[in-house]
């Protein structure tokens, strides 16, 4: 689900901060909307266009603002997300206005937000929304001992709303009944195969060195042949529904402004698309605060577990446990997550298929 896990303190890889772009010799741009941002001059004397906007928002309360993205990264080598160890995020999408990138900093109390490409304008005006400024924290009331410590020690959660249905879709669709590794691995061949080069800052080099794209278009996604999905690891169950999805992008991207019944409805009218997916997507682009994911193989246990110590709970025991925090299920289950009280292991971990080698 999404925020399986707490964020880590710095990713694998170490990347290089890239350079802030300097701000404009004028008044410093409002923050209630994109503004353009003067490029560096080069030592002949002329300013390349570097295509940047730039915009600053102050959040109504505590913020961490790697808690609120965590969820959007698919694996810590997904091609269209990186974190950098100062906690800088680069994030790459296939908006309605074309592509995009978007960087977040947090600086003293403020997020500030940098962004290239054709979806700049559309990335900024949404930047609230996407780190949870219509989220409402204040609504959910902790009815066990545990979720009321983890919510105090985690001030700053709010729940993220992208407003982009397919860039979650898709990669979740991937992670249907196969291990994270095997999912995240698919995302990354099918986005850095059939995707293309994130817009941003070329010239310089700690961004060409992230290496972001942005993930295919409908069309493309459509045109991916047989045997790459099998090169990719992905078997024909997961492609078909992939296939189903981007036929009809334009209405599932519709689910996006619709409430959580009816954006669940219009997700799962495609066959393969069922509760948990629909959940796992509706998280992320609709900020879906009782989008509880069931049918996952470790969740229930997990949340059993946790608030009434049966790790063998199962999706029914799961809802009963949850039914005091109706319309507040999913924020009850990334606190349960966040607390850290997960049953140990008992069994070996799945065994990774490989139908590449087949």
């Amino acid at each position: 689900m999404a925020g399986r896990f707490a964020p880590r303190n710095a990713p694998r890889t170490a990347l290089p901060h890239p350079a802030p772009v300097p701000a404009p010799s004028s008044a410093p741009a409002p923050s209630s909307g994109p503004v353009p941002a003067s490029a560096p001059t080069s030592a002949s004397g002329s300013v390349p266009d570097t295509g940047v906007l730039t915009r600053e928002w102050t959040p109504p309360g505590p913020f961490d603002l790697r808690l609120v993205i965590g969820p959007l990264r698919r694996g810590p080598a997904d091609p269209t997300f990186r974190m950098t160890r100062d906690g800088t995020v680069w994030r790459a999408s296939r908006t309605p206005a074309g592509p995009g990138t978007l960087r977040l900093a947090a600086r003293g109390g403020r997020i500030e937000a940098s962004a290239w490409g054709p979806g700049a304008p559309w990335l900024l005006d949404r930047l609230p929304t996407l780190l949870g400024a219509t989220d409402d924290p204040d609504a959910f009331r902790p009815r066990h001992r545990l979720l009321a410590l983890t919510r105090h020690s985690r001030p700053g959660l709010r729940l993220v709303r992208t407003g982009l249905v397919m860039e979650s879709l898709i990669p979740s669709i991937l992670e249907q009944k196969v291990t994270t590794d095997e999912a995240y691995r698919a995302w990354r061949l099918l986005v850095r195969g059939h995707g293309t080069p994130a817009p941003g800052p070329a010239d310089h080099a700690p961004f060409t060195a992230l290496g972001l794209h942005v993930m295919p278009d409908a069309r493309t996604w459509s045109l991916i042949p047989s045997w790459e999905w099998h090169r990719a690891g992905v078997d024909a169950k997961r492609s078909v529904t992939i296939l189903r999805a981007v036929r009809v992008a334009r209405r599932l991207e519709e689910a996006s402004a619709m409430e959580l019944p009816e954006a669940a409805a219009r997700l799962e009218l495609i066959p393969g698309i069922g509760p948990w997916t629909s959940a796992e997507t509706l998280q992320r682009s609709n900020g879906a605060a009782d989008a509880v994911t069931v049918g996952d193989l470790h969740l229930p246990g997990i949340v059993g577990h946790a608030l009434a110590g049966n790790r063998d709970a199962d999706d029914e025991e799961m809802l009963r446990l949850l039914a005091p925090y109706e319309g507040q299920r999913h924020r009850a289950t990334r606190l349960v997550l966040l607390s850290g009280r997960i049953p140990p292991r008992r069994a070996p971990r799945r065994t990774r298929g490989d139908i590449a080698r087949l």
